[in-house]
């Protein structure tokens, strides 16, 4: 179908040329009629007679005519015997023949030429010389009877019989139908007449001077009617002819009385009336125009009344060849393949080959002879133009037929414009041994959309090219196939339009890969059967690879498995064959690359043998009292050891030693012994016989015959008792014989049924006297009948009936589960699974026919259907299980029809497996309005074998760059998207993604393309100029970057700024020491009593709330800050192993939010730049992917009419959870957790005294700014990365910095000290899981953060050191707290006096 498909879209793309060239007008050469209207044929030449071979040619232009002789040119120019007619036929005018001088005999062909156009040849025509005459044998004289027939005998020379004449008294011999001459040469006188009475001569004539042969009398006697044998004079020979000649075949008889002669063909008798059939002299076949059908086995047969005489003849045809299809004319263009078709029938088959121009093509790369008749042409060229002929020829004779090849020019076949350029980038994406894969990208210069690319390609230093087109508009990839392995090849690329084709590409040489020799067929694979059981094997050794050893297999004909066995040599004899059985054999030789070609199965029938077993089931009847009926069946097929020719019979009297013997023929099974004696015991066996002999007869078999002949001329009487005992499903019938002894008893038929005994009947023999009825239904009743029958027929019957029992079969007790069932887990895929079984012994041994069934399932899917296997032992290894997955496994025991319950379920879990897929649905977006940002998506792997931990990005410029040379981005295992910035501008990029769980890492997703955008936009630009409002987290402060932060820096300034920024830190810093020194001082004067009151306020005005971490302490946490505890401290570093802080900034509404006027200070505007816009997400950069921690900084936007700090307690619970509440009324309150679990948001109640006035309180993500909606304030912590971290390399290079700061929110200025909200629901109480505490502790005391009111003006963020807590348990806090309350108006003091302070702090800081 192929190879039909790629004709036809040759035959299209040849005609769409045609057509194309026809419409602009362009010259197409027409074919021209040249072929050869009178060729040569086969000629017998005679010595020094002129001799002629006839040639002529039919064309538009003369052709030049020249002979070829045993396939060398004739020269003619100097030859006076030997000339070229006009016309161009080849005439000898005088044949020259001797001993050692043949000049003229030999092969001729006809060759013709016409200038510019090609070259055909003629058939081939064999000239054969007669030799010189002589006679191999004479006439004889002799005498004939009237009536009969004769035959004279004259031998010659094969190739003189043609020339052979008979005269009679030195006449010519008339000849008719009943005179004539067979092929010999002999003549043939049937129904002799005395006008036959003569001398008769052979005369051979017309092959040089007459010849004579010695003369021969024949006499005419009369009839003596005397009887004689029937005998043939000549019997037929094997005959060969061609079909469509004429043959006879002789069958001449003589005898008396006259025969009558008839003729078979394949069994069947010829009827002459037909035409082409008729019978010379009275026996003797002439068959006219002889077709295919005639070929066969003819019989002779003559029949008189003294008897019949046959003989046969076997009539071979040949056919010589002729065309079912002859060469077509082709166009085609340059680089491209064709095939010229020629399909040819005859005789034997003929043998095909191709000549070109007169000279026969020789197979190779580019000329190749396919399905044995076909001639392709791959890669034409200018000179492939010219004539091809087919030349077919077997015995009988050979044909020839041709047909011209026209190369077409490569002109433009599409209108006037421009064309391609050439394509770009064409690669050898695939090379493999026999095919390469090229790829290309477009031209820089297609001009149009409907480009088509041809694909030139051609062995390295070869000028012979070969074009394949792709497959569609657009496509740029073709694979190229049935490359040679080994070998360079040369290709370049071609694109077309409408205009026709552009530029070519520049060549790309590549070397196709080198095979693997593995060995060819053994050749010459010869089996020779020995004997019955053995058959010898040799084999030639292969041409290809040194030989290591060989592999014989072998099968019996019939079967479906085939055995093998290794040999190291080149011969074996295969032994313990089955006797007279087919085996095919066949052998594969091996090498070190493995197994080679195997060769063609030869088959082989061993040698028969003796039978190896009797016969079957022998059975003996005695029928009388003389004779005994002897009946078997064959013995078993593989016993046989070859075709049963006969059986034999022998049998003696008793013990006698004396035996007699009969054989049958082989497929008679049965035999009548008769003529024995009345009264006497014999014994009788049989034996199977083969051309190899008898084999073992069957056991002695005891009869006797009867001492009276019984009576056989009525029926038998009745039984003489019957007996039935009925079972559940059975019943046993018994019986005795008639009383009547004197007739003969055949048998036995025994009726039932249920209610009627007709429904089912059976026969047994006279022998017989019981017998059991087999498969009946239980508590029924069933008539039994009983008669005995003989050949007159059946006697009287005699009647029983039976009630069958009924069955009462207990049901069986189940038995007990199995117990103790666990599953062990022993690989990512396989669970052992062991179980006990109390309803064994102690020592568990299972010593009867139970077994076990174990089945298995996991719940993902909730659907799963459950899995089971059944073992007889108390274990079983369950494989093939999917890694990382929890299944549940129970046993149930079954010993007969009892089973048992299944047992409780064991349960175990796969280990984990590297990931066997890689991410899924990885997409990569631009970030918008930030051209150097991108965004990777991606989806878990589908096979992920376990808890994904992380995943890495790879991502490069080049996507065929070796992997280390990626560019590297580990994300959490929990994180579906990732950021990348600072890519380069209008750059490609390729993205990868490889997951990981605990076990290693897995695939790599496919390369994901991305072009970043060829500009910034102008929105960048301003963000990247304008100043910061916020100090994004993530980000290094002002003053951090002025003490070596690792980040970017974009800002400047002279070392004066620096000092003044140190400044204005050390006065603020002191400024906080002072304030809080005195108010501690103040906090100490305050009595119990006091307190108790201003909590019961705190209280009252906030209501009374259950405490979130224990349910037992139903007191609300003590807010206010023990002044005469707290103490700055520098916190250096944590002493735990991994500190982390969420820093979590404040939106603020659009009055507090002023931006910076472009007038201010350059240096203040630098330090409040929000640099945020870069790195507004947890963004990886080349340059900052070195897990940098920001430090939580406290900036001063906003001006409150008056300075607010709330504080609120963090009770630590226990050592794995803890709460954190920040802000006050003004803020809705949040509780922070850093859980492993899942990330949740927290909507607590806001205070109906400030939620006019509430903020919102969010956490960024990575991914977006998410804001909650007004009216629901809610907390999202984020699990998938810790953002500060004390434990960082920015806290290592800025120790005097490390210490956290606060955030500073507005607030109202009379509620800065109220009691904040408690959560209203409880989160993350599972103590199992580790949280991470919000700030260092340095004792087991809880930590307190403050908030801060904000000052009137916008302020660089300032650090704020956060004190520890108080050396109070928090037991004995909670127990103090409950009774003490403090007074509103004292509180109202105390806020006064902090918020002067606060105005003297901000008046000094913004001096």
């Amino acid at each position: 179908m192929a190879e039909r498909g790629a004709r036809l879209l040759l035959s299209l793309f040849c005609l769409t040329i045609t057509v194309s060239h026809a419409e602009k007008g362009s010259a197409v050469r027409n074919f021209s009629p040249f072929r050869f209207s009178t060729e040569p044929s086969d000629t017998l030449a005679v010595r020094g007679a002129p001799t002629l071979l006839n040639c002529s040619v039919h064309s538009e232009s003369p052709a030049k005519i020249e002979w070829k002789k045993d396939g060398s040119f004739l020269s003619l120019a100097s030859d006076d015997r030997r000339q070229v007619l006009a016309e161009g036929s080849l005439l000898i005018s005088s044949v020259v023949h001797s001993k050692h001088n043949k000049p003229d005999e030999g092969v001729y062909q006809c060759v013709a030429t016409i200038d510019n156009l090609g070259t055909i040849i003629s058939r081939s025509a064999r000239v054969n010389v007669a030799g010189i005459p002589r006679y191999l044998s004479q006439p004889e004289a002799v005498s004939v009877r009237v009536g009969d027939s004769h035959m004279l005998n004259c031998e010659v020379n094969p190739d003189l019989v043609s020339f052979i004449r008979w005269e009679q008294n030195k006449e010519p011999v008339e000849l008719d139908q009943r005179v004539f001459t067979l092929p010999s040469g002999a003549l043939v006188i049937s129904n002799a007449t005395e006008a036959d009475a003569g001398l008769y001569r052979c005369v051979i004539d017309n092959a040089g001077p007459t010849k004579t042969s010695e003369e021969a009398e024949i006499q005419i006697l009369p009839e003596s009617g005397e009887e004689r044998t029937l005998e043939f004079l000549l019997e037929a020979q094997h005959v060969s002819k061609v079909v469509g000649e004429s043959v006879l075949l002789p069958c001449v008889v003589t005898g008396y009385p006259t025969a009558y002669v008839t003729w078979m063909h394949k069994d069947q008798l010829i009827e002459y009336s037909k035409g082409r059939f008729e019978v010379l002299g009275g026996g003797s076949l002439r068959i006219f125009n002889l077709t295919e059908e005639d070929a066969g086995v003819y019989s002779c047969m003559a029949d008189n009344t003294n008897g019949s005489i046959e003989a046969q003849t076997e009539l071979t045809l040949k056919a010589s060849p002729q065309f079912l299809k002859k060469p077509a004319n082709i166009y085609a263009h340059e680089a491209t393949d064709i095939i010229f078709e020629c399909e040819v029938t005859g005789s034997p088959a003929p043998t095909i080959k191709w000549v070109k121009n007169g000279d026969a093509v020789i197979p190779s790369d580019y000329f190749k002879i396919i399905k044995e008749q076909n001639l392709q042409v791959l890669g034409l060229v200018k000179s492939d133009e010219g004539f091809y002929q087919c030349l077919a020829e077997n015995d009988a004779g050979n044909v020839q037929a041709g047909a011209q090849l026209i190369i077409l020019d490569q002109g433009s076949r599409g209108g006037a414009g421009p064309t391609p350029s050439a394509p770009r980038d064409v690669v050898a994406s695939l090379v493999s041994t026999r095919f390469i894969k090229l790829t290309w990208r477009l031209p820089a210069e297609p001009h149009g959309d409907d480009v088509t690319y041809s694909v030139y390609y051609s062995l390295e230093g070869n000028n012979r090219e070969r074009i394949v087109n792709t497959s569609r508009p657009g496509e740029m990839q073709v694979t190229i196939q049935n490359l040679m392995p080994d070998t360079k090849y040369s290709f370049h690329v071609v694109a077309h339009n409408r205009n026709g084709p552009g530029e070519s590409s520049v060549p790309l040489t590549v070397a196709t890969q080198p095979e693997v020799q593995v060995p060819g067929p053994a050749p010459n694979l010869q089996a020779v059967v020995t004997s019955p059981s053995t058959v010898s094997l040799s084999w030639d050794m292969p041409l290809t690879g040194e030989i290591q050893s060989y592999k014989i297999y072998y099968m019996e004909k019939g079967m479906d498995s085939e055995q093998n066995l290794d040999v190291n040599t080149l011969s074996y004899t295969m032994t313990g064959l089955k006797k007279f059985t087919e085996y095919s054999f066949r052998v594969v030789a091996y090498n070190k690359h493995g197994p080679g070609v195997s060769t063609e199965d030869i088959s082989v029938r061993t040698y028969s043998d003796v039978p190896s077993a009797p016969p079957q089931n022998m059975t003996v009847e005695v029928l009388n009292s003389k004779s005994i009926m002897v009946r078997w069946q064959p013995p078993p097929a593989d016993a046989q050891n070859g075709e049963i020719t006969g059986y034999k019979i022998r049998y003696r009297k008793g013990t006698k030693k004396s035996e007699a013997a009969e054989i049958t023929s082989g497929s008679q099974l049965y035999q009548l012994i008769d003529g024995l004696q009345r009264g006497t015991e014999y014994m009788l066996r049989v034996s199977a016989i083969t051309v190899n002999g008898t084999g073992p007869a069957t056991d002695w078999t005891t009869a006797e015959t009867f001492e009276s002949d019984l009576d056989e001329t009525t029926v038998p009487d009745v039984p003489s008792s019957l007996h039935v005992r009925p079972l559940v499903n059975s019943i046993v019938v018994s019986w005795t014989p008639p009383e009547n002894q004197d007739i003969v008893v055949r048998g036995y038929t025994i009726g039932y049924g249920i209610g009627s005994p007709h429904a089912q009947t059976i026969k047994v023999d006279y022998k017989q006297r019981y017998y059991t009825i087999e498969n009946l239904n239980p508590s029924s009743h069933y008539v039994i009948t009983l008669k005995a029958f003989n050949n007159v027929g059946e006697g009287i019957p005699v009647y029983e009936s039976a009630i069958t029992r009924p069955q009462s079969v207990p049901d069986p007790l189940p038995m007990l589960p199995p117990v103790g069932v666990q599953a062990s887990v022993l690989s990512h895929d396989t669970i052992k699974v062991t179980w006990a079984d109390n309803s064994l012994p102690k020592n568990q041994k299972i010593t009867d026919a139970r077994y076990y069934t174990v089945r298995w399932k996991t719940n993902i899917p909730a659907n799963t259907k459950f899995k089971v296997a059944n073992t007889t032992t108390l274990t079983h290894t369950v494989t093939g299980l999917k890694p990382n997955t929890l299944y549940e496994f129970s046993v149930m025991v079954t010993k007969g029809r009892r089973t048992s319950t299944w047992s409780m379920t064991a349960h175990g879990t796969t280990f984990e497996t590297i990931p066997s897929s890689a991410p899924k649905d990885v997409t990569v977006v631009s970030k918008e309005g930030r051209p150097r940002t991108i965004i990777v998506n991606w989806q878990p792997p589908s096979e992920a074998n376990g808890k994904i931990t992380g995943y890495i990005i790879y991502y490069s410029t080049d996507v065929n760059a070796e992997v280390h040379d990626w560019v590297i981005e580990p994300v959490v295992g929990n994180r579906l998207t990732h950021q990348i910035q600072d890519l380069t501008l209008d750059t490609t990029y390729y993205f990868k993604i490889q997951a990981r769980n605990s076990k290693g890492m897995g695939p790599m997703s496919d390369a994901v393309q991305f072009r970043t955008p060829k500009a910034e936009s102008s929105d960048k630009m301003a963000n990247d100029q304008a100043p910061g409002i916020l100090v994004k987290p993530g980000r290094p402060s002002v003053q951090e970057q002025g003490f070596g932060s690792v980040g970017k820096a974009d800002m400047s300034g002279t070392g004066d700024n620096h000092i003044l920024v140190i400044v204005i830190i050390v006065s603020v810093g002191a400024f906080i020491i002072i304030l809080v020194v005195v108010g501690a001082f103040l906090c100490t004067r305050r009595t119990t009593t006091q307190q108790k009151k201003k909590r019961a306020a705190c209280k009252s005005a906030n209501g009374s709330h259950k405490y979130k971490g224990n349910s037992k302490d139903l007191k609300p946490p003590d807010l206010w800050i023990h002044h005469e505890r707290l103490e700055l401290k520098p916190i250096d570093k944590s002493p735990e192993p991994n500190p982390v802080m969420t820093d979590t900034p404040i939106p603020r509404t659009s009055q507090d939010i002023t931006p910076v006027d472009g007038s201010m200070d350059p240096m203040l505007q630098r330090r409040n730049s929000y640099r945020g816009h870069e790195s507004e997400d947890s963004m990886s950069t080349l340059a900052g992917r070195r897990g940098m921690r920001p430090k939580m900084m406290m900036p001063f936007d906003a001006q409150p009419p008056q300075p607010v700090i709330s504080a609120h307690p963090i009770h630590s619970l226990d050592n794995h959870h803890h709460h954190y509440h920040l802000g006050s009324l003004a803020s809705p309150t949040c509780s922070y957790l850093h859980h492993q679990s899942s990330t949740r948001s927290i909507a607590t109640p806001i205070s109906h005294l400030d939620r006019a006035q509430s903020t919102e309180s969010v956490r960024n993500t990575p991914s977006a700014d998410m804001h909650p909606p007004s009216g629901q304030p809610s907390c999202t912590t984020d699990l998938s990365e810790t953002d500060i971290s004390y434990h960082s390399s920015v806290a290592e290079e800025e120790p005097a910095f490390s210490t956290p700061t606060a955030h500073v929110r507005p607030t109202h200025p009379l509620k800065s000290f109220a009691v904040p909200a408690i959560p209203a629901h409880p989160m993350y109480d599972s103590a199992a899981l580790p949280s991470t505490p919000l700030l260092s502790q340095t004792g087991p005391h809880s930590v307190k953060t403050a908030s801060i009111g904000t000052l009137g003006r916008t302020r660089t963020p300032m650090p704020v050191i956060v004190p520890s807590a108080p050396d109070v348990s928090e037991s004995s806090r909670l127990h103090e707290d409950a009774g003490s309350n403090y007074e509103t108006d004292e509180l109202t003091e105390e806020m006064a006096h902090l918020e002067g302070l606060m105005k003297d702090l901000n008046a000094i800081t913004t001096a």
